[in-house]
């Protein structure tokens, strides 16, 4: 058993997000992901792997190329392999606790808004030109195998 204090473990960074991983069981690990004000993560995807948030406090909005929801304590959303997702923090402080499971967790980014600095690699512009249905809201658009 792993016991853990979500408050305890939240760390804040006024540049940018930070993702605490506090563990890993077999294919997935477990965060606590803290948000100041106004910031946001870059448009990105985990083609082989599920990724669960749930808003311990705070709030923002969940997006994809399909739909937006607004995320508030006690609310969790499920992203499924492959799906294409951005959170945008609200106007204060938020601790969310994310759970990833998959074979492969890494992720693969298309966008970063409100970063000017952030280039897209190779490899994932490589990744979307391959898997345009990722950008147009389509889901499970991991490679066949």
């Amino acid at each position: 058993m792993q016991v853990f204090d979500l408050t305890a473990e939240q760390q804040w960074d006024p540049r940018r997000h930070v993702e605490k991983v506090l563990g890993a069981v077999g294919d997935g690990d477990f965060t606590v992901a803290c948000w100041e004000p106004g910031q946001i993560s870059p448009s990105h995807c985990h083609p082989e792997a599920t990724e669960i948030y749930f808003c311990h406090s705070g709030g923002g909005t969940m997006s994809t190329p399909a739909q937006s929801v607004e995320v508030r304590p006690g609310s969790f959303v499920v992203h499924p392999p492959g799906e294409v997702h951005e959170y945008a923090n609200g106007q204060q402080r938020t601790l969310l606790f994310r759970v990833r499971y998959g074979a492969d967790m890494r992720a693969h980014h298309c966008a970063w808004r409100g970063n000017p600095d952030w280039r897209q690699s190779d490899e994932d512009a490589a990744y979307f030109l391959a898997h345009p249905d990722a950008m147009a809201g389509g889901r499970n658009s991991t490679p066949s195998a």
